[in-house]
């Protein structure tokens, strides 16, 4: 029989990716406090990719503990803009900052993904989607913030491919579900090749 999968995630959109791949599973919102332990880790100069994964693996570790039998996905997503590392905006003007502060350059998204089993780590990648912003104008930035703000506080960057966020690109370079906060396809893989899912 195969392992249930937990998502420990509160994420709407991840929830949806699984759902709509065909996966069977629960979510459960682990509780983490992500912003002390990004700090931590930006102390001891972490490079952006290991935070990623380090948040991730804690996410995944914290719900298996509670759920041994499980095969728990923990996933965490970060921006790497220049070596400095943007978080989910609080506000209107902190978002128009990073939009700002991303305007004309091109930024890293990495996104994590670990499975953890037994409350140990079974298998985890990270995926990078390189994604050059256009030189908008600050007439367009504001309307695009009236249009979409709340909706983009819970995206790093503050905004969604998916949505009208897609105007402010003039390139992206890598894999869609990776830029959504999941790397879909490299998770299906695994699964399959275990057998948790139909060959």
């Amino acid at each position: 029989m195969n392992a249930p999968i937990i998502l420990a995630s509160g994420s709407s959109i991840r929830q949806s990716l699984l759902r709509n791949a065909g996966l069977t599973f629960e979510a459960v919102t682990p509780r983490v406090d992500e912003e002390s332990v990004r700090a931590a880790l930006l102390a001891e100069d972490a490079k952006p990719r290991d935070i990623a994964d380090a948040l991730a693996e804690l996410k995944a570790t914290k719900i298996s503990a509670r759920h041994p039998a499980a095969l728990v996905i923990g996933c965490d997503q970060v921006l790497d803009l220049e070596g400095a590392l943007l978080s989910k905006p609080e506000t209107m003007d902190q978002a128009r900052a990073q939009l700002s502060a991303m305007r004309g350059k091109r930024h890293d998204l990495l996104s994590a993904v670990v499975i953890c089993q037994g409350g140990r780590p079974l298998w985890r990648h990270i995926g990078m989607a390189r994604m050059t912003v256009r030189p908008f104008s600050d007439d367009w930035l504001e309307g695009y913030l009236a249009r979409n703000w709340p909706d983009i506080s819970v995206s790093v960057g503050a905004y969604k491919l998916e949505a009208e966020g897609v105007r402010l690109f003039s390139r992206v370079d890598g894999d869609y579900f990776t830029v959504l906060g999941l790397p879909l396809l490299d998770l299906l893989s695994f699964l399959t090749l275990r057998g948790d899912l139909q060959q």
